[in-house]
């Protein structure tokens, strides 16, 4: 199953919750912000979603084993200018993953749409204010299932029944947790950091209802 990991607006912790979620489902993790990669590469240099969309490497060449498999995007112009698109949904069903998590550009440009596209449900990523809720709304007119509502960085009570409803899927409350914000640098995700934590149960939480969506 390809989960696309969206949000409305940037700078709300999308690629973090990404890279827990894939460790959460065991999954490989792709990062599709084809102008602006957030994920980490690794220190080798090798083949990443630049070159498998531009057809010069096979998706399985470009996967960085580690504690959460990922799957990179280059950082050139030149790289984002070369890659076709069209081969997305090709580059991220790399065989092996029961689940793939696809961490898409913020926004509703059309590269933003592209993972969405090819998707089979995705989760959508806000923080808990109103102008973020409301380009949450605005995401949710996107093409593709919602499978969860991760309302991030929450340090109050949320309104998560109210979000719930009104996207018409399960909000999950991840708090505000520094242990969460440092797993990409670190490459140690909430699970392995604080498994009995408040944080890693949100993410068990949204990756449980991905399974739930991939079994219908």
């Amino acid at each position: 199953m390809i989960v696309a990991v969206a949000g409305g607006k940037g700078g709300v912790g999308k690629s973090t919750l990404a890279y827990n979620l894939g460790a959460a489902l065991d999954a490989l993790v792709v990062d599709a912000d084809l102008g602006m990669a957030d994920l980490p590469g690794g220190p080798e240099r090798g083949p990443d979603l630049h070159d498998v969309l531009a057809g010069r490497a096979a998706p399985e060449e470009a996967v960085r084993p580690g504690p959460v498999d990922l799957l990179p995007c280059g950082r050139t112009l030149e790289g984002a200018r070369l890659a076709d698109v069209r081969r997305l949904r090709e580059a991220v069903a790399v065989a092996g993953y029961e689940h793939v998590v696809v961490d898409s550009p913020a926004g509703l440009r059309a590269d933003a749409g592209a993972p969405l596209a090819v998707a089979d449900a995705c989760v959508l990523v806000a923080s808990p204010t109103r102008w973020a809720l409301a380009d949450a709304v605005a995401a949710r007119t996107l093409d593709c299932g919602l499978a969860a509502v991760a309302l991030n960085r929450v340090v109050e009570d949320p309104p998560t029944r109210a979000v719930g409803r009104a996207l018409g899927a399960p909000a999950t409350a991840v708090p505000a947790d520094p242990r969460l914000a440092r797993s990409l640098d670190s490459a140690s995700p909430i699970a392995e950091t604080a498994p009995e934590s408040a944080t890693a149960r949100a993410v068990d939480a949204l990756a449980a209802a991905v399974r739930r969506c991939s079994a219908v």
